[in-house]
């Protein structure tokens, strides 16, 4: 039968909440999507509980009204700013009579290799295996049922900064949600935005959202860098204002109406009425006047982009490119040219029409839905639940910890 899982993204300037259907063959169709603007967050932290909990809760009031769904439990993202990946491996010997691998030895050895020294302000959230390893025999990505002497692991441990995992915890559980899982931002949006042979030749995510942009870097099918700088599509809308001496409304309003962020690509630079800073006086501005300052802002954050990857040096081998995703600065007409300007590598945009994503806002909550179809086992048994609920047997796919039992004690 059908699975349904829901997802909430809670970004830096909104909430997007979608319900989507799984079948047997992983096939999904997103069935219902909602989004509002939340003041709660602040370069991607949690500032206001309240605020975001009625942001969520209003995403979830308009699913119930479109598609008569009660939301009970949703998988939630995680910025990559609040996670570090430790990568681990174990090994261990098969005691059984007939050396076949058992749902039981996977979860054992997947809990040995959680077993990493961790800060105090930090918790597990999540365990990935890379590969499971059978008597030298590699890359198996399901081990169950298969025979051998010695299994061994190689797995990324996910662990989340404790304040910010609670602080996710209670603004869901104030919109009336428990928390089914945490999903990385990154690998969320790797999910939708990039191909496989990107991910496999290392490949580099700008995600602009509204307040910061989250820069990742995938190679070899593994997420080797995680960042972010705390600038975004806000930015510009405030330097539209402040350069200009306008309204934030107004300066939104002519950001997305020109939606361009090269000089050259005006093709009729003349005069626009626009409302004085106090709203009661107007006056005329030349289209290129705003054009100027976004294309200065947008440079200015994929200078600081390349400037991170380089002294990190994780700027070098990125034979998939550059790919540029999110509603800060997707829309933007010039970004791509303004991209390669900086890094001198491809650039492409990601496209978001797919899987029914009408916006680019919705890459998140749509990656985080297909990252949670690729990670869980779906069974005939199911019976349509309100979320997917991972069974204790799946944990040997390195399933999405449950948040009872994680966090037992911390609350």
């Amino acid at each position: 039968m059908d699975n349904i899982v829901s997802c909430v993204d809670i970004g830096s300037s909104k909430v997007c909440v979608i319900v989507a259907k799984i079948d047997a063959s992983k096939d999904m169709e997103i069935i219902a999507k909602a989004m509002e603007q939340c003041s709660g967050v602040k370069k991607g932290v949690i500032v206001d509980i309240d605020s975001t909990a009625n942001a969520i809760k209003a995403c979830v009031n308009k699913i119930r009204a479109l598609v008569n769904l009660e939301i009970e439990s949703a998988y939630v993202n995680i910025m990559s700013a609040h996670v570090n990946i430790i990568p681990n491996k174990s090994s261990m010997n098969i005691s059984s009579q007939n050396r076949e691998i058992s749902e039981e030895d996977v979860e054992n050895i997947l809990c040995e290799v959680e077993k990493v020294e961790l800060a105090e302000d930090r918790q597990i959230i999540d365990v990935i295996p890379r590969q499971y390893i059978i008597d030298g025999c590699d890359e198996i990505t399901d081990p169950v049922g298969m025979s051998g002497v010695k299994l061994e692991v190689e797995a990324d441990i996910i662990s989340g900064k404790i304040t910010s995992v609670q602080n996710i915890i209670k603004s869901m559980e104030r919109a009336n949600l428990k928390v089914e899982g945490f999903v990385v931002e990154a690998l969320a949006a790797s999910e939708i935005a990039l191909t496989p042979e990107e991910k496999e030749l290392g490949v580099v995510l700008i995600d602009v959202g509204g307040g910061i942009t989250n820069v990742s870097v995938i190679k070899n099918k593994v997420l080797v860098f995680y960042e972010s700088i705390p600038v975004g599509g806000d930015h510009i809308t405030n330097d539209i204002s402040l350069g200009l001496k306008i309204p934030q409304s107004e300066a939104e309003k002519l950001k997305r109406e020109y939606e361009l962020a090269l000089t050259s690509l005006i093709k009729n630079d003349h005069e626009i009425t626009v409302n004085e800073i106090n709203e009661s006086m107007k006056k005329n501005i030349k289209v290129s006047e705003v054009i100027e300052i976004i294309e200065a802002r947008v440079f200015e954050i994929f200078s600081l982009c390349r400037e991170m990857l380089e002294r990190t040096g994780n700027f070098d081998g990125l034979s998939g490119g550059i790919v540029l995703a999110g509603g800060g600065i997707s829309y933007i007409d010039g970004n791509m040219q303004l991209a390669y300007e900086v890094f001198d590598i491809p650039v492409r945009i990601a496209s978001h029409k797919t899987l029914g994503i009408s916006k680019p806002e919705f890459l998140i909550s749509v990656g985080t839905a297909k990252y949670i179809s690729n990670r869980i086992k779906i069974g005939n048994d199911s019976e349509g639940t309100k979320s997917l609920k991972p069974k204790k047997s799946n944990i040997g796919q390195g399933i999405i910890k449950k948040i009872a039992s994680l966090f037992s004690g911390l609350f």
